[in-house]
């Protein structure tokens, strides 16, 4: 039963705090009622048997639970009493209402990104809330301090209540202007899913999948092409899911993976979307990054992927979004074509500026191009370097894997 509970606060506990903050109108209220919750679910489910909609439940749960501490808070402070006759107000058919339910995520997302909050803010917010990860989580990928990121969510919050900023997606005529900042934490949404940050998967199904279900919401909110071109990218990246992985879970990198089990249907969808989007007059980077991924589902082979053509949208890339982890993932590309020496050097030159040495892909990638030019103890130097700031276990494995594979090889007899 402890399984199935973490498994349902794995899946369904962003959607519950969505829920919750449009019914009870405060992110540290609907927090402490989700919880609450989870609490009351863990001690009434293992003898009570899990409920027929678990979600149902945990949202009734969650707000009685905060009308029940508000209202001891009433008896102290006068000021509560007006929350508890607010909250007390709403239909209890609203809780089931799954239109609402289903536009709850896409208000939270619109609520974080409001222009009254700075962007930094912003994000962290939308990481916190949407995707569930910890304050050093976000620090960690972020490679800012963990108190600057808790200041940041705390300010937003402060800015929320302060401002009185609805709860709400805004009307037709204000989307244009809030939506590069939602395509964003959708796009941020889905990264965290489909290569979690820390954790045991390599992918997390449930935050691809509300990424995707998001952006196709969006799409029918506001048919714009950079919309589209997300949406292409998502599909396509996440076409690949199931051989991402092998049975016991550990990493494929994607030239050794098992392409029969790509998902073609998602990739026919993603390369209509992505054609769509390229007849665009402005080409939008979420585009371009959809054609780079459109290069590799279109390969039959590793061996027969137009690395040239990927360097290419690169270059479109870096010019439109200059970006440490773009020039990156350039310099794996040209390795691909000019050789492992060529990306060492640039991998060499990003990590002399130091943006980007606390992350551990770039190591990893660095570790990579010297495995490859033979250099065995530079490169397993690297490989520990990766390891020592990497928080995925399936990732740990492959690097882990990688040192001793060095260490046992020949040479080093």
């Amino acid at each position: 039963m402890e399984n199935v509970i973490e498994e349902i606060y794995r899946t369904q506990s962003r959607r519950v705090l969505a829920t919750l903050i449009r019914l009870l109108g405060d992110f540290d209220r609907a927090e402490e009622a989700l919880h609450d919750a989870f609490a009351a679910a863990a001690r009434t489910w293992p003898t009570d048997g899990i409920p027929g909609n678990p979600f149902a439940w945990l949202v009734s749960t969650g707000r009685f639970k905060a009308i029940d501490t508000i209202r001891r808070r009433a008896r102290f402070d006068a000021s509560q009493q007006h929350i508890e006759d607010s909250l007390y107000s709403v239909d209890e058919t609203e809780i089931g209402d799954m239109e609402a339910i289903e536009d709850d995520m896409l208000r939270l997302i619109f609520t974080c990104c409001h222009p009254a909050i700075p962007a930094d803010a912003q994000t962290a917010m939308a990481l916190r809330e949407i995707c569930g990860l910890t304050t050093e989580e976000i620090a960690h990928a972020f490679l800012v301090p963990a108190p600057t990121v808790a200041q940041r969510i705390v300010r937003a919050k402060n800015r929320i209540r302060a401002a009185k900023i609805p709860y709400e997606v805004p009307g037709r005529d204000s989307l244009p202007e809030r939506l590069d900042q939602v395509l964003h934490v959708i796009y941020l949404v889905f990264n965290e899913g489909y290569s979690a940050s820390s954790g045991g998967d390599v992918v997390r199904a449930d935050l691809t999948a509300e990424a995707i279900r998001l952006a196709r919401l969006l799409l029918t909110l506001l048919p714009h092409p950079d919309a589209r071109g997300l949406l292409a990218l998502m599909l396509l990246q996440d076409s690949r899911r199931l051989a991402r992985s092998d049975e016991q879970g550990a990493l494929v990198l994607l030239a050794d993976q098992d392409r029969s089990l790509w998902d073609h249907a998602k990739i026919a969808e993603g390369l209509a979307l992505l054609a769509e989007a390229m007849r665009a007059a402005e080409i939008g980077a979420y585009t371009v990054q959809a054609a780079i991924a459109a290069e590799h589902v279109r390969a039959p082979t590793a061996e027969e992927t137009d690395w040239r053509r990927i360097t290419f949208y690169y270059d479109l890339l870096l010019a439109a979004q200059p970006s440490p982890i773009v020039e990156l993932n350039r310099a794996a590309a040209i390795s691909m074509t000019e050789g492992p020496a060529k990306g060492l050097d640039l991998v060499d030159a990003i990590l002399a500026r130091e943006e980007l040495k606390a992350y551990h892909l770039a190591h990893a990638a660095r570790a990579d191009f010297l495995r490859r030019l033979g250099r065995t103890e530079e490169a397993i130097a690297a490989y520990q370097r990766a390891l020592s700031l990497c928080r995925q276990e399936p990732e740990l494995a492959f690097l882990r894997k990688r040192i001793s594979e060095l260490a046992a090889a020949p040479e080093r007899q």
